[in-house]
């Protein structure tokens, strides 16, 4: 039996005016781990997508600023 894969994707558009946007994506796939079941491997998963793309946008909001 094969594990049960994860897989979250989150994106967003940021307006830059001037009929101009900026599109940042970001996307994970993992398996369930052994302690885990499939809500609190979801839930790992989402946060780390989360947070990378948060942190992107950032980095991007500063280069752009």
């Amino acid at each position: 039996m094969e594990p049960t894969k994860i897989q979250w994707s989150l994106g967003y558009t940021k307006n830059l005016g001037n009929f101009e946007s900026l599109r940042l994506d970001c996307q994970v796939s993992d398996y369930i781990r052994d302690d885990e079941t499939a809500r609190t491997a979801s839930d790992r998963i989402y946060q780390l997508v989360e947070d990378e793309l948060m942190h992107k946008l950032k980095e991007v909001q500063e280069e752009i600023s």
